[in-house]
């Protein structure tokens, strides 16, 4: 149980349950293999069955920690940071990300979109979910859409979620991890038959790093 000096300072976004961070390699979507230092935040509602964290859902396993040594942290090791979870926007990120812009760093963010859009980002990285559905925000300024593949309904679901976001948006599938041998093959072909969309894959896994 939080004091409520320490529950205030969450509620404000100045601390933050801190999950883990670490410099690696990015590995999905529209910046695969580009060095960014990860800022994982615990808390997420979302409940995805395959999700590879859940131990990040429950925010309270992971201390509140000052947004100031987060950024001290992160400014050590890269240009690029990346907030995810979890669900970050389950919190205010906007003292996060306005004390990162300070220190000159791109600011990236991977979120469900199910909570409304906090904090100034360099890009947004959208990849709904069907249990909580992205917030409008979140689909007016994603600058990427990507949508994980667990079994053949997903790619109606994918361009469902297609039409709701803005027409900028860059358009991905990717294969869940456990189901890649299966998907795979039928990612690649959908994305030869409908070449607005782009394959994305874990890369990181297959490199075996964070």
């Amino acid at each position: 149980m939080l004091s409520k000096e320490i529950q205030l300072e969450v509620n404000k976004g100045a601390m933050l349950p801190l999950m883990e961070e670490f410099y690696t390699i990015q590995g999905e979507g529209f910046h695969t293999g580009t060095a960014a230092y990860f800022i994982r935040i615990g808390g997420c509602d979302v409940g995805c069955h395959w999700c590879d964290v859940k131990e990040s859902w429950n925010a309270e396993l992971h201390p509140p920690t000052n947004v100031d040594l987060i950024v001290k942290n992160a400014s050590v090791y890269a240009d690029t940071v990346v907030v995810t979870g979890g669900e970050p926007l389950t919190w205010d990120m906007s003292l996060l990300t306005g004390k990162l812009k300070d220190k000159n760093l791109k600011v990236h963010i991977e979120t469900s979109g199910a909570y409304p859009l906090s904090g100034s980002w360099d890009w947004i990285c959208l990849s709904p979910k069907k249990n909580k559905l992205p917030t409008q925000t979140v689909y007016d300024n994603a600058d990427e859409l990507k949508v994980i593949i667990h079994n053949k309904h997903d790619f109606i679901f994918a361009e469902e979620q297609a039409e709701l976001v803005n027409d900028s948006a860059i358009l991905f599938l990717q294969p869940e991890w456990s189901k890649k041998e299966e998907m795979t093959p039928l990612i690649v072909e959908y994305v030869m038959n409908n070449p607005k969309w782009r394959v994305s894959l874990q890369t990181h896994k297959y490199l075996n790093i964070p």
